[in-house]
């Protein structure tokens, strides 16, 4: 199909940066391929059964891969499976055992290789049941459902309590919220385990647990029947438990996911070899459940200038992209990110946002496009705050987005009230309806303002990505390429729980996620 572009944008250009993105991630896929981690061989635990805390509050995963050390290099998945089988203990069981007992199962003697290869069978094939009942059950609400928008409205909720959460996220749903992100609290992205249980306390936000995944899942589906429309939940897959909150999203059907190839490493200062093993393997999980990921451009234009900056988004778009092809994951389920965040006093601002949106969706016309409020220039002029937000609205719209993140008139003053989402939501639905066939009525000047913006963000991207392709993502990243920010290859959070597949690796949840996926398997 030929490719035609409002903005005059060249479809050779695109399709030579998409080429080059697969060259830079090229490298970083062997050494990912080739890679574990800690968290990766923990993910697997969640995924085959373990689950629970010893009286410290110690996750029996995590218990679990301490005792192994060094042998995680050949994978968890034997240790754990050999237990049950020698000890003929359900995973509960054995679960109970290592928590309360001191059980150190990488002390069983192992068993016939066949013994513990049939096991695995039988436990990957209640795993795949299970996430395939997610997602049947998932489209077949998404089927029944009436008056999902478009762009999906997305709002968030954290109030640190997961009980007082379900409420506000029942009240956003009813107001007409399509999507519900309950925000992590703050730092947990740096924990290098996931808390296990409910939470009522949270800073900035609220614990991600898979009991707190659980009952919100629960209250949404009750509020859904209500109103008879699926409401989408969404959780923060990043950090040092990417893969584990990956898997227990997968388990507890959340339909979205934070999950970004870089955030980690820029913004959280997490290790980048840690950082692009397990988001690759995350990112096959969240693939398998057919959850959406929303990948972190925005996040850029917080600390670099929107206008000076807009190639690295498209640059990073492009490498999540190619990332996420790499772990099998569709361009459906992409939904790469970017914001409205230059400086409103700027002259034609509105008009470069909107080239920028333009651009981001016809670059990307399969995928689902996250897009982001305006908050680094958002003050404490709620009047002028709401104006903002009214124009992003309609950016949103008739850019074409696929899942807009709501702006809220206080804004950078507190955690917004129920009634302040309220007037969001009112606020999208109308510009949202007032404007519903305004993309298939406009056409851009040639040689415009935007169709200039849009080419010269596109060149400038091309010319950044054969940089980046001279010298490897590492460096790049090395010398702060991305949002401004430094980060060295071997230094960072979570290094030393990198390690080198060795030769016997044997991973039975991995080898099934890269055949469902169609993924090659590296060993």
């Amino acid at each position: 199909m030929e490719f035609k572009s409002k903005l005059g944008l060249s479809g050779e250009k695109i399709a030579e940066a998409r080429k080059l993105a697969s060259e830079i991630t090229e490298p970083v896929q062997e050494f990912i391929d080739t890679h574990t981690t800690v968290t990766v061989e923990r993910a697997t635990l969640r995924l085959l059964g373990a689950d629970g805390a010893d009286a410290d509050g110690v996750p029996v995963p995590n218990i679990i891969t301490a005792q192994a050390g060094d042998k995680l290099a050949g994978g968890i998945a034997a240790y754990y499976i050999n237990a049950l089988v020698k000890t003929g203990k359900t995973p509960e069981e054995l679960n109970k055992a290592v928590a309360e007992e001191g059980l150190d199962i990488t002390a069983i003697p192992l068993s016939d290789k066949e013994q513990i290869e049939a096991k695995a069978a039988e436990i990957v094939k209640q795993l795949a049941a299970r996430i395939e009942k997610n997602v049947d059950f998932r489209n077949k609400k998404l089927a029944a459902s009436r008056g999902i928008h478009s762009p999906l409205i997305y709002v968030i909720v954290a109030t640190g309590n997961i009980y007082e959460d379900v409420k506000q996220a029942q009240a956003a749903a009813e107001q007409g919220a399509d999507v519900i992100a309950v925000i992590r609290t703050t730092a947990q992205s740096l924990l290098d385990y996931v808390p296990y249980g409910a939470t009522t306390e949270g800073f900035g936000g609220t614990y991600a647990t898979q009991e707190n995944f659980r009952i919100m899942r629960a209250g949404l589906d009750e509020t859904g029947d209500k109103i008879g429309r699926y409401v989408r939940l969404v959780n923060y897959c990043s950090g040092l438990c990417m893969p584990e909150i990956a898997a227990m999203g997968a388990l507890e059907r959340l339909d979205m996911m934070l999950n970004d190839s870089m955030y980690g490493v820029l913004f959280r200062d997490i290790n980048m070899y840690r950082t692009f093993t397990d988001q690759s393997f995350s990112r096959m999980i969240n693939a398998a459940a057919d959850i959406i990921i929303n990948t972190g451009e925005d996040n850029y234009l917080t600390t670099s200038d929107a206008v000076e900056k807009a190639n690295t988004v498209l640059v990073s778009q492009l490498i999540n992209e190619r990332f996420a092809y790499n772990a099998g994951m569709p361009a459906r389920l992409m939904g790469l990110g970017h914001a409205f965040e230059m400086n409103p006093e700027i002259k034609n601002g509105f008009l470069m946002e909107y080239a920028q949106a333009i651009m981001a969706r016809e670059i990307f016309p399969e995928h689902p496009l996250k897009y982001m409020p305006p908050t680094k220039f958002m003050t404490g002029d709620i009047f002028k705050g709401y104006a903002m937000n009214t124009m992003f609205n309609f950016i949103s719209k008739a850019a074409g987005q696929g899942i807009e993140l709501l702006g809220m008139l206080t804004e950078a003053i507190h955690t917004p009230y129920l009634q302040d989402r309220y007037l969001a939501i009112e606020n999208a639905l109308y510009v949202h309806n007032a404007i519903a066939d305004f993309a298939n009525e406009i056409e851009f000047k040639k040689d415009g303002i935007m169709a200039k913006r849009a080419q010269q963000v596109l060149d400038e991207a091309l010319a950044m990505l054969k940089d980046i392709k001279q010298k490897g993502l590492f460096t790049a990243i090395e010398q702060g390429d991305f949002a401004d920010i430094k980060r060295p290859p071997e230094g960072g959070k979570g290094f030393d729980g990198v390690y080198e597949k060795a030769g016997n690796y044997w991973n039975p949840v991995e080898d099934w996620l890269k055949a469902k996926l169609g993924i090659s398997c590296v060993k």
